[in-house]
């Protein structure tokens, strides 16, 4: 379970909502993915010591995180390097992969190149090939569709998600839009496709702030703007089944399930 756009520190120990939000991690067993953005306002190493770690560094031991473009307003995201160190993957890279049960997980960075050519996508390709199982999971920081209004879809991570639904993945995670939304699986074009298509899950409620939503583009099924929480997936041999988890005092929820390719 996770999310990203996490804490404030410049609103204080615990943000706006981080504290709220780690009380849901702390009552849920498993591992955490943050989506990047994880320390406001520049991922600073006193931002993620002062404010992170009292909050979802709680659950340091057992975070898989990736970077945001706040972590790289320090030269080369140092300050999240320093602070996750080794579970951060290579310094200077930031993605990596691992395994969890029946599931191939992925964690990018959309921070830094991802075009065609590109050392990352070279290496998710090769990484794919490698893991070829039927069940598997990316995520990364600047979603490949939204319907927000702050920042929008991220068309340049359109190759990230091609190399990923030509190995037949199955669910991708982002945050950078500071709301939820859920999407029917698609193609790299955003085109619906029930048999191959990624589902995408934004998950920008870890705390920090709310971002508008604007008209529903292609394929969104679900959206909310308002709740902070986090996103809760249940990995399964053939399968999975995801609920958001709000913030207590918030009603907002969405679950439901998927199979794998």
């Amino acid at each position: 379970m996770g999310a990203g756009d996490i804490v404030a520190c410049e609103r204080g120990v615990g943000g706006r909502g981080a504290e709220a939000t780690a009380k849901l991690l702390d009552r849920i067993p498993g591992a955490v993915f943050t989506a990047g953005d994880n320390a406001y306002q520049s991922g600073s190493l006193a931002e993620f010591t002062r404010c992170y770690d009292p909050t979802w560094g709680r659950h340091k031991r057992r975070t898989h995180p990736v970077p945001g473009n706040h972590e790289y307003e320090t030269p080369g995201a140092a300050g999240y390097f320093g602070y996750f160190g080794a579970a951060a993957g290579d310094s200077g890279k930031g993605y990596y992969s691992y395994t969890l049960g029946a599931w191939h997980i992925v964690a990018l960075n959309s921070n830094i190149d991802m075009r065609p050519g590109s050392a990352q996508l070279r290496w998710l390709r090769a990484d794919l090939t490698a893991h070829p199982t039927r069940c598997a999971l990316a995520y990364w920081h600047h979603p490949r569709f939204s319907s927000g209004t702050t920042h929008g879809s991220a068309k340049e991570t359109a190759p990230l998600w091609r190399a990923l639904y030509e190995a037949g993945v199955d669910v991708v995670i982002a945050g950078h839009e500071h709301n939820y939304e859920r999407f029917a699986p698609q193609d790299p074009l955003g085109v619906a496709d029930s048999a191959r298509g990624i589902r995408e899950f934004v998950v920008g409620t870890g705390g920090d702030s709310h971002f508008p939503l604007g008209p529903r583009i292609a394929n969104s099924e679900v959206a909310n703007s308002a709740t902070f929480g986090v996103l809760q997936l249940t990995l399964e041999q053939a399968g999975y089944r995801w609920e958001f988890i709000p913030v207590q005092g918030k009603t907002f929820t969405d679950s439901g399930s998927g199979s794998c390719h």
